[in-house]
């Protein structure tokens, strides 16, 4: 469906001139939905709806018609006649350039969807407002032009998983890094921990490094995503499907253990602090969010100063902004870090590795298929498991 310049509100725009429009077309199958994303885009003078479709089979139809005329597209994740999942595929089949941000109700299988979907190439996600008050409306405004601002400096311009069937269908991975386990010299006490922090573009780049770990990874890993509640854990549980090594949401006052990965709940905050026996252990709160962010970054790092690891693997990921710099930078103060960043030409927005590289803390800046092995050679693994 094509609409006209002034069609979306008829309100005239009064803000600050930019030097690109990009276009977006919305594909979505609910009609206060689409006049909500509307009424909030058309207050933004960098973007400019060109086009809408009700179903996913227009929004294919359009697509295909005008490949390479949509600079974004926002698409439901949810829809009947053509879900989400299956205008990707047809992306990826036909090879269409565009970014994709999908959009997605909390529900179970909403977050489900969600995560595939950003396995499948899409860019970022937003979740819908479950009730549409002023308030909601308020706080899915932010999230929805925050993920138009990541999409716009992302560097993917089409997906690149071609089959809904593969992505379905994958099962647990074995990581086959050295025909021989790294030895493990040193005694069984919480001297090494992993602390990954990604943002946009980390659910795909996460696919693609921890179901690489081995199970008797010879540390835990904590991993910061910034994602809201609810989502979190349907990433938990997809990549503990393709993976060896475990992987689940982290719970408040939880004992860290090797051999498995500990992913902050959305929503939330996360520390490690000291546990009655000397074993450190998770603090969740509900404490309000730093520069935005719940979880953040910098945050965890920063509690990891009080803790008795001697040694941490820090590993900055794709994503928005700098989270993750300061909270490094005055860990280095007290411990032993080996600093890894995601390079430029693997990120899906280089922003946050790029961070940490600017500031001299990283000892190696890597592509995304080096990263796993990286992790695995400078921690080790246990001959005899965790």
């Amino acid at each position: 469906m094509r609409i006209g310049h002034d069609s979306i509100i008829g309100k005239e725009k009064n803000h600050k001139k930019s030097d690109k429009i990009y276009k977006i077309l919305i594909i979505d199958d609910s009609a206060l939905m689409r006049s909500i994303v509307s009424d909030i885009i058309d207050k933004d003078n960098r973007f400019k709806i060109v086009d809408i479709a009700t179903d996913g089979m227009q929004g294919l139809d359009l697509l295909v018609q005008n490949n390479g005329s949509y600079d974004i597209v926002l698409l439901d994740v949810m829809m009947p006649k053509m879900g989400g999942l299956e205008v990707l595929e047809n992306i990826n089949k036909y090879k269409l350039h565009c970014k994709v941000i999908v959009m997605s109700a909390l529900i179970e299988e909403g977050a489900k969807e969600t995560i595939l979907a950003l396995e499948m190439g899409a860019v970022d996600f937003v979740h819908k407002p479950s009730v549409i008050h002023k308030s909601e409306k308020v706080t899915f405004e932010e999230r929805l032009l925050k993920s138009l601002d990541s999409a716009i400096h992302s560097h993917r311009t089409h997906t690149e998983v071609t089959s809904l069937k593969t992505v379905r269908s994958e099962k647990k991975t074995v990581s086959n890094f050295f025909d021989k386990p790294v030895p493990y010299s040193g005694d069984s006490k919480p001297d090494k921990l992993i602390a990954i922090a990604s943002s946009t573009g980390g659910p795909r780049t996460l696919k693609e490094i921890i179901p690489k770990l081995p199970g008797n990874l010879d540390a835990p890993v904590i991993l910061v995503q910034h994602m809201p509640a609810g989502f979190t854990k349907s990433l938990a549980d997809r990549l503990n499907e393709l993976s060896e090594i475990e992987v689940k949401e982290a719970a408040d006052n939880e004992p860290l253990r090797k051999g498995c990965v500990y992913i902050a709940p959305g929503g939330t905050q996360l520390r490690v602090s000291e546990g009655s026996k000397g074993n450190p252990v998770f603090s969740i709160t509900d404490d309000p969010p730093v520069g935005g962010l719940k979880p953040c970054a910098n945050l965890m790092y920063e509690s990891l100063k009080k803790t008795s690891y001697k040694r941490i693997t820090c590993v900055v990921l794709t994503g928005m902004g700098a989270d993750g710099t300061n909270g490094i930078k005055s860990l280095s103060k007290s411990k032993k870090l080996h600093v890894i960043a995601q390079n430029a030409e693997t990120s899906v927005v280089y922003g946050m590795p790029r961070a940490i590289a600017q500031v001299g803390l990283a000892d190696e800046i890597l592509p995304l298929d080096d990263i796993s092995g990286a992790i695995i050679k400078n921690v080790g693994v246990l001959n005899n498991g965790c």
